[in-house]
């Protein structure tokens, strides 16, 4: 066994050499200070995640509401489209507009809201024969200005509210306004009129709508178009255009620009127009709406052709195309065009007619 000698102040001591090693194997075994850096601790994860807030489908437009914003009733109306009545108050927040041949080869609308409730809307005119079967399915309150007994006791048979000019009901609501001569001058008080109705219950969806005009039964199935022609008889005819920087149809009546009453020409999502029948109901004409004919489905810049039907009074106009499918218009506001047999259809493509 070798020894080491260590040196202390009264000689020197011998140290067995296994003893040294020990010694030393456990200097070098001595714990280091931990040099792992600290820092701050991470701040616990917090989401910031929203849930949406719900929505609901427009029933009459087919756009994406805030659920619950649109719990309320429709409101329709006979409005006047006389010259003397233009520019009409509130067609520019419509929804659907129906126009139809009334007497002396003029139409008149039945213009309909429920999405943006005008304050003010009209003038509106007398019912005619066909304006029961036309606003009875979607419930809700119609406003107009009297009319022969017989179209009133037919429109007072259907589940709609009868609104009428001269009534103690709306002696509130139903007024005369001095910027327009009689008889182009009975406005409604809108909202007020809505407001007296509460438990009139919201209209069910009475088409099928796409997302946009792009994905309109038109637009991916149809014809590209630039214009649409209509004709309801030799004293009166009208036309849209499509404005694609905008995506929606300009109203053009007899040549000239059809301007709702703020000073903007009036504009439509969809343009849909309907071969109709027309009889004569002892000196009114009256166009009949339950069966079924010929459709022209304009949407998105392209028109589709098809068949529009209806079965009954209360249901709603059924499009679908050649082949039976459901047609589909655009999200957004929709006019209708009945055209009788003597009146006429026509289209621009964008090579020409």
């Amino acid at each position: 066994m070798t020894f080491h000698r260590f040196l202390g102040r009264r000689g020197t001591i011998a140290v067995p050499a296994i003893a040294v090693m020990t010694m030393l194997a456990l200097v070098g075994c001595a714990p280091e200070a931990d040099r792992t850096p600290t820092g701050s601790p991470s701040p616990p994860y917090v989401s910031t995640y929203q849930t949406p807030e719900p929505t609901a489908i427009a029933p009459l437009r087919g756009t994406t509401v805030p659920a619950g914003s649109l719990d309320h009733a429709s409101i329709a109306a006979k409005i006047d489209n006389h010259w003397d009545a233009r520019p009409q108050v509130g067609l520019e927040t419509t929804d659907i507009v129906f126009e139809e041949l009334v007497e002396g080869g003029i139409t008149r609308y039945v213009a309909i809201w429920q999405s943006e409730i005008p304050e003010l809307l009209g003038p509106v005119r007398s019912i005619r024969p066909m304006d029961p079967d036309i606003v009875s399915p979607f419930g809700g309150i119609i406003c107009y200005s009297g009319g022969q007994q017989r179209f009133v006791n037919l429109m007072r048979q259907t589940p709609v509210y009868n609104a009428i000019h001269g009534q103690a009901d709306t002696e509130s609501t139903f007024f005369r306004t001095n910027t327009k001569s009689a008889p182009h001058n009975v406005l409604v008080r809108a909202q007020k009129l809505l407001g007296q109705h509460t438990t009139i219950a919201a209209p069910q969806q009475q088409f099928a709508y796409s997302l946009d005009g792009e994905s309109s039964s038109a637009a991916k199935d149809g014809v590209t178009v630039t214009t649409m022609k209509y004709r309801f008889s030799s004293s009166y005819w009208g036309s849209w255009k499509w404005d694609a920087a905008r995506q929606l149809w300009l109203r053009i009546q007899q040549d000239k620009v059809d301007k709702d009453s703020t000073g903007k020409q009036l504009t439509a999502a969809n343009v849909v127009a309907l071969r109709v029948n027309v009889v004569n109901d002892r000196g009114v004409p009256k166009t009949l709406l339950s069966g079924k004919g010929k459709a022209w489905i304009s949407s998105g810049g392209a028109m589709i052709e098809g068949t529009w039907s209806k079965s009954s009074p209360t249901s709603p106009i059924r499009l679908v195309d050649t082949n039976g499918v459901t047609i589909r218009l655009a999200a957004g506001n929709t006019w209708f065009e009945l055209i009788p047999p003597a009146g006429s259809v026509s289209f621009t493509t964008p090579s020409g007619p």
